[in-house]
């Protein structure tokens, strides 16, 4: 035994040198402790990072929407004037096998106040050559008024334009026509004509009245 061996130690605590051996337990709790706090302020770190993140993105997308959305208050175009069916004289022609048919739809046509011109039968380049409801034929400046007041009552008439300088109207009747548009449809398309156009994503003129009352009507009642 070496003289350095302290009394009662032997065996594996034996000490052959001339260093005592060291008894300390290994320090793995301190470790283990610090990889748990470490753990934690990472986790704490990403968390605050996403919810920064996921503000900014919502706040940048908030933005976004409101900068998108239209302004209702104003209307994407101006209100058209278009002519009224007292203004339009219409030329009544049949171009089918069916007998009176001109003279029937000239009639309807001028209790709807539209002025009859001409009424007969459709010249050989029409004749039995219309298959649709109906061709309206006129100069090119009834393009963008007179066509479309009328074609409001002839649902399916093919609007076309030839050499004329006047401002009476064609409507020569195809072998498709069954009858006019009914008056009540074809009032409201013809007035719906004239309004201005909403923009996109915003209720049209008459939707935003009817929500206008629709608010009036559900307000506090008066007592008298």
């Amino acid at each position: 035994m070496s003289m350095l061996t302290p009394p009662g130690l032997g065996g594996k605590y034996r000490i052959t040198g001339d260093k005592y051996p060291r008894m300390r337990r290994p320090r793995r709790r301190g470790r283990v402790v610090f990889a748990v706090v470490t753990a934690v302020v990472v986790l704490g770190l990403v968390g605050w990072g996403t919810q920064q993140l996921i503000h900014v993105f919502s706040g940048d997308a908030s933005k976004a929407v409101a900068a998108k959305k239209p302004d209702c208050a104003r209307p994407a175009t101006a209100a058209k004037t278009l002519p009224k069916p007292a203004q339009i004289t219409v030329n009544v022609y049949n171009a089918t096998t069916r007998s009176g048919l001109a003279q029937r739809t000239a009639d309807a046509l001028k209790k709807r106040g539209f002025v009859v011109g001409k009424v007969g039968n459709a010249s050989a380049q029409y004749d039995k050559k219309v298959a649709g409801p109906a061709v309206l034929l006129g100069a090119p400046s009834a393009a963008n008024g007179t066509f479309k007041v009328l074609g409001t009552q002839i649902k399916g008439a093919a609007p076309k334009t030839d050499t004329r300088t006047g401002k009476d109207v064609d409507l020569i009747i195809g072998t498709g026509f069954t009858a006019l548009t009914a008056q009540k449809v074809a009032d409201t398309e013809l007035a719906s004509l004239s309004k201005p156009a909403a923009k996109p994503g915003c209720p049209s003129a008459g939707k935003r009245a009817a929500k206008t009352g629709a608010k009036a009507e559900s307000g506090p009642a008066s007592h008298g």
